[in-house]
């Protein structure tokens, strides 16, 4: 794969990363792996505009059947809530129920979900069976690779209404790597 210059890629991020993966697929040919994809991600979080050549380690980076198309991924999903069994926060701590995005943590229409931010960043919208929409809002430290973390309110919902399942969501749109209130309040009132 040809690296492109830092003005190419400077101008391709002005219109965003499904253009930007279109340019390089056309670039690459069928060569543009998963791979490739997350560290574009993870450049336009960094705002690094450059390719790097080297290869993650493949037990840090899910791996997909080619066949299988990039929108759908098979995911282990488990249930959180704002609690201290969940985030080691009682309720007086200044920090109790907000996200690492800086977000509160909510179940509505679009709801809170912790996930890697190596496979899905910050932003990214999934929908997941029996659950619903999620938004990319927080990390875990059990939450590595194809894990996915969904808020409930109470610990009984967690056990009642999930457990841990593994699900194949649907990606919806990949997130730029920011999230705040103004955007939630925008994708919760859209309907």
């Amino acid at each position: 794969m040809r690296l492109m210059s830092m003005k190419k890629v400077s101008l391709l991020m002005l219109f965003g990363l499904p253009l930007l993966w279109w340019f390089m697929n056309e670039q690459a040919g069928s060569q543009m792996t998963q791979v490739t994809k997350l560290q574009l991600v993870e450049a336009m979080e960094k705002r690094e505009f450059k390719l790097v050549k080297e290869q993650l380690n493949p037990k840090e980076v899910p791996s997909r059947p080619e066949t299988e198309p990039l929108r759908h991924m098979e995911v282990t999903a488990t249930g959180y809530t704002a609690g201290y069994e969940s985030t080691g926060k009682q309720p007086s701590h200044p920090q109790y129920g907000i996200t690492y995005s800086g977000v509160k943590v909510r179940r509505a229409l679009y709801s809170t979900i912790a996930a890697d931010i190596r496979v899905f960043p910050i932003g990214t919208i999934l929908y997941i069976p029996d659950y619903g929409y999620g938004v990319v809002a927080d990390t875990g430290s059990a939450i590595k690779g194809r894990k996915i973390d969904l808020y409930f309110e109470t610990v009984e919902q967690v056990y009642e209404q999930w457990g841990k399942k593994n699900v194949k969501v649907q990606v919806i749109r990949v997130g730029d790597g920011t999230l705040d209130e103004r955007k939630m309040a925008r994708l919760n009132d859209a309907l």
